[in-house]
C-alpha cells in the first residue's frame, strides 16, 4: 500500500500534468490579460466560492470529520483536464477553460496548503495529522508545477512530437492513474467502505451546487455563452486526482481521499449530463436555423 500511495500515485499525477503541459503555450496565460473579466469570474468561483460552498456543506451536513477535511481537499484542487474536453464537446470557450485549468493548477501550490491546513484544524482539532507546509508546497510543486513546465518546454523544443504525444499521453496517463487508484482502494477496502455512503451525498450536493451557482454567476456577469459554458464546466470538474494524492500521500490516510474518489465518478455523470444538454441545445438551435426561410 505504501508503494502505491507514496510512489505510484504521485508519478501517475505527474504524468497527467506533463500531458497537460504538452498542450499548453504562452497564449493560454496571455489570454488572462485579453479577457480579464471572464477569467476573473472563473477564477473567483474556483478559488473562493468553491471552498466556501464546500465549507458550508461540511458544517451543515452530518459527516465524519475526516470526510469533511476530504471534501475541503477536493474544493482546494483546481479544475481537471477533463473539463477542457467537456467544454469542447459543449462548444464552449476551450481556450478560457485551458487558461483556468493551467493557471489555477499552478496556484494550487498556495491554495491547497492554506485550505487543507485550516480545514484540519476546523474539523479534526487535536486528532488532525500534521501538515508540514513547506513539504506540502515542495511536493505539490514537484508533482504539479514541474511536470507542467516540462511539458510546455517539450512543446517549445519539439512541437511536432508534442502534437503527436499530447493525445496519447493524456489517455495513457489517465488509464494508468485509474488503475492505480482502484488498486489503492481495493487494498484499503475494509477501512474506507463505510465512508463511501457518507461521502456520496455531500459530494453530489457540492457538485450540483457549484454547477448551478457557476451557471447563474456567469449569467449575471454577462459573459458570452461560450464563456459561460467554460466557467460552469470548470467549476463542476475538479482535479480529483490531486485530491486523492493529497489525502493519501501528504496526509497518509486513504480515508481523506474518499470524497475525491467519489466525486470523480459523480462529476462524470452530472458534468456529462450538463455538457450533453448544452450540446443538444446548440443542435436544436442549428436545426431551427436551417428550417428558417
Amino acid at each position: 500500500m505504501g508503494a502505491i500511495t507514496n510512489v505510484l500515485l504521485p508519478l501517475a499525477l505527474a504524468l497527467i500534468m506533463f500531458a497537460m503541459g504538452l498542450g499548453l503555450t504562452g497564449r493560454e496565460f496571455a489570454r488572462v490579460l485579453k479577457q480579464p473579466r471572464a477569467f476573473m469570474v472563473g477564477a473567483g468561483l474556483q478559488i473562493v466560492a468553491l471552498p466556501v460552498v464546500a465549507l458550508a456543506i461540511a458544517m451543515v451536513w452530518p459527516v465524519a470529520g475526516i470526510l469533511a477535511v476530504g471534501l475541503m481537499i477536493l474544493a482546494a484542487c483546481p479544475g481537471g483536464t477533463t473539463s477542457n474536453l467537456m467544454t469542447h464537446i459543449a462548444k464552449g470557450d476551450v481556450a478560457l477553460s485551458i487558461s483556468l485549468t493551467a493557471t489555477i493548477s499552478l496556484l494550487s501550490v498556495i491554495t491547497v496548503p492554506l485550505i487543507v491546513g485550516g480545514s484540519l484544524i476546523q474539523f479534526m482539532g487535536k486528532e488532525a495529522p500534521p501538515l508540514p507546509v513547506l513539504e506540502t508546497v515542495l511536493k505539490i510543486t514537484a508533482i504539479v508545477v514541474v511536470p507542467t513546465a516540462l511539458g510546455m518546454l517539450t512543446r517549445t523544443l519539439a512541437p511536432r512530437f508534442a502534437n503527436w504525444a499530447v493525445g496519447h499521453s493524456r489517455m495513457l496517463s489517465t488509464v494508468v492513474f485509474i488503475l492505480i487508484v482502484i488498486a489503492a482502494l481495493i487494498s484499503s477496502r475494509n477501512e474506507i467502505i463505510p465512508y463511501f455512503t457518507q461521502a456520496g451525498p455531500v459530494t453530489l450536493i457540492l457538485n450540483a451546487s457549484m454547477l448551478t451557482f457557476a451557471h447563474f454567476v456567469a449569467l449575471l456577469s454577462r459573459l458570452q455563452e461560450p464563456q459561460r459554458i467554460a466557467v460552469t464546466i470548470e467549476c463542476g470538474f475538479q482535479n480529483a486526482t490531486l485530491g486523492i494524492v493529497v489525502g493519501t500521500t501528504l496526509l497518509g490516510d486513504v480515508r481523506f481521499a474518499v470524497p475525491s474518489a467519489v466525486y470523480g465518478l459523480i462529476m462524470l455523470l452530472t458534468g456529462l449530463a450538463y455538457t450533453l444538454w448544452i450540446a443538444q441545445r446548440h443542435s436544436g438551435a442549428g436545426d431551427m436555423n436551417k428550417t428558417d426561410p
